[in-house]
């Protein structure tokens, strides 16, 4: 492990002094340190689900939930440095370039080679991908799945599917000039949430195949003619595009999303509190601001557990009690914040390095997990405690290993095969200067960037569970 580690840090601290940034302290920051716990807490979480091969395992206590704390910590990461990126971009078309090739290789990888490795007996890609093939294809594809009443090829994908909702949202805004205003809409989700989290209607798109269908050929109409006018680097089209993205977001989670409303609501409002926090950070909003907006979402995040996850409601939500969702909401913001606080300080690396490759980790854990349990497969249940250490052991080794390969051989390719991609786009369809239209402060949209981050911003801020 050290040796890994010691390589991947010098490898790093090469490339950041060829790119004349920071060395590898802007790599092994405060949030890589948070990305290595949310994914070892999910990691561990699915672990124990089959297998009793951590402490415990399905017999965690009613109250707590480790998967649910490791996705609301990545969620409140990714709501910190990805908006971000965008405005360190300045450019909508460079932004969406890097996400594309940040985030489709991996997934591809791991859905063909689970396909191609584990038996249909032991798949860990669901069975609704072999009756539907064609629609699966197109709605796990557009990452929006969990919102078009398709369901997720892996998974662990739902979470991807917030994701992508709130990169529309963050784009509809940069190209409105609105992407200031973070703190309000924090607030905003927070308190649809606080009071309409049991009465939104939920599904009311797709009631049935025909429907379903017919959802996502237009989702997919949407999507396509917004990144058409984006990628041609017009500003006027470029703000079209970006409108529609987040328009087909609002009408998604508020008509369509799988979820209970409550959990919904409060994911993005936990999103855009992490954006306040950074835009805090630098000095971007007051403090008495942040504070509140914050401390009024971290309460409505408890209560509507409290108020809504219960009884029927529980098969729509993530947890399996309102205690789980309420504690594991507050225990993430609390490690979030101590993290913030530790920023200045240095973590330990192999937790930095684990946050390097969490988005890989994450994909990944899963399909090893299943990977496993095939090849125990008609073998006596291992009961010592020495043997399910031994298993343990092997699982972390192997996960970690085909994580890190999967960061070294496709994560990092693709991403310079992005950068490559998008200046071949950028010579053949110059990005035009914006238009004098101010946004209300007195800039031109396009003309704001945000304050270099502390790490790296198109590092992996994606995890989840089932």
């Amino acid at each position: 492990m050290k040796s890994i580690v010691g390589i991947a840090g010098r490898r790093s601290a090469r490339a950041a002094a060829e790119s004349g940034t920071a060395p590898t302290a802007s790599r092994l920051g405060w949030l890589d340190a948070l990305r290595g716990l949310a994914a070892l807490s999910v990691a561990l979480y699915h672990l124990g689900l089959p297998f009793q091969w951590v402490p415990y395992g399905t017999r965690l206590p009613h109250y707590l939930d480790p998967g649910v704390f490791g996705v609301l910590l990545f969620f409140l990461v990714s709501g910190y440095i990805i908006p971000a990126s965008l405005e360190r971009r300045g450019d909508m078309r460079a932004f969406w370039v890097g996400r594309v090739f940040r985030i489709y290789p991996a997934v591809i990888l791991t859905v063909v080679a689970s396909l191609l490795i584990l038996p249909r007996n032991h798949t860990v890609v669901d069975s609704y991908v072999f009756a539907h093939p064609l629609l699966s294809l197109v709605g796990n594809g557009l990452m929006l799945q969990d919102m078009m009443g398709v369901t997720n090829g892996l998974g662990v994908l739902w979470t991807l599917t917030f994701e992508m909702v709130f990169y529309y949202f963050v784009t509809a805004l940069f190209a409105l000039g609105w992407h200031r205003k973070s703190a309000g809409l924090a607030v905003g989700f927070a308190a649809v949430a606080l009071v309409l989290g049991g009465w939104i209607a939920l599904g009311t798109l797709s009631v049935d195949p025909a429907s379903t269908r017919h959802l996502v050929l237009a989702c997919a109409t949407v999507v396509v003619m917004a990144m058409a006018c984006i990628m041609t680097g017009k500003p006027a089209l470029a703000k079209i595009g970006g409108l529609l993205l987040g328009g087909l977001g609002l009408v998604l989670i508020t008509l369509n999303s799988r979820a209970a409303a409550f959990e919904t609501m409060m994911i993005f409002a936990t999103m855009f509190a992490g954006t306040v926090l950074y835009r805090w950070e630098h000095g971007q909003i007051e403090r008495t601001q942040a504070i509140l907006t914050c401390g009024f979402v971290v309460t409505c995040g408890f209560l509507t557990g409290y108020m809504y996850n219960h009884g029927q409601t529980l098969w729509r939500t993530f947890t399996g009690s309102w205690m789980a969702w309420s504690f594991a909401y507050v225990a993430a913001w609390a490690v979030f914040i101590a993290g913030m606080l530790l920023r200045k300080r240095r973590f330990p690396r192999w937790l930095s390095w684990l946050g390097a490759i969490s988005f890989s980790l994450y994909l990944l854990h899963n399909p090893v997990i299943h990977g496993m349990h095939w090849m125990l497969d008609g073998r006596d249940p291992i009961e010592s405690r020495t043997g399910q250490v031994v298993l343990f052991a092997g699982f972390m080794a192997v996960l970690v290993g085909v994580s890190w390969l999967s960061y070294r051989l496709v994560e990092l390719p693709f991403q310079n095969l992005g950068r490559r991609v998008l200046k071949s786009v950028s010579r053949r369809f110059p990005q035009e200067a914006p238009s004098p239209t101010q946004d209300g402060t007195g800039t031109p949209p396009a003309a704001e960037k945000a304050p270099e981050p502390s790490v790296r911003s198109d590092e992996p801020v994606l995890a989840g569970r089932e």
